[in-house]
C-alpha cells in the first residue's frame, strides 16, 4: 500500500470521506482477520472520517 498508486488512492477515499458517505465491505465472517480492518486503519491514519 506504500507503492504510489495504491498510497494516492488511499488519500483520494480519505479525502472524500470528508464531503461523500461510502462503504467498504467484503464477505469476511470476521472484521478483525479481514483486510477491511487494515484498510480502516490506513485510511484512519489518513485523516479519513469514518463513521
Amino acid at each position: 500500500m506504500a507503492a504510489p498508486g495504491p498510497s494516492r488512492t488511499l488519500d483520494l477515499l480519505a479525502a472524500l470521506s470528508h464531503d461523500a458517505a461510502f462503504s467498504v465491505g467484503c464477505y469476511c465472517a470476521e472484521e478483525t482477520r479481514c483486510h477491511r480492518s487494515v484498510l480502516r486503519a490506513l485510511l484512519a491514519e489518513r485523516g479519513a472520517r469514518i463513521g
